[in-house]
């Protein structure tokens, strides 16, 4: 049986966000290779880069994909 990959939305955000969530995909990379497990990352834009990228802070696109995903950071 083949091993289950995790669909994760990473939104990194504005002020600390990036690199804090630059670590928290590190640290999900290690839970991986220690415990077996695959953890697909989707990151995605909300806040001020989302406003600079699209005019708006968060698009339906993005809700969508986090109705999607196993888990959202």
């Amino acid at each position: 049986m083949g091993q289950a990959t995790y669909t994760i939305v990473t939104f990194a955000g504005d002020g600390i966000g990036p690199e804090v969530t630059a670590e928290a995909t590190r640290v999900l990379a290690t839970i991986g290779e220690r415990f077996g497990r695959h953890f697909k990352t989707v990151p995605l834009l909300i806040g001020g880069a989302a406003i600079d990228q699209y005019g708006i802070p968060l698009r339906p696109e993005e809700i969508a994909a986090c109705r999607q995903a196993d888990a959202v950071v």
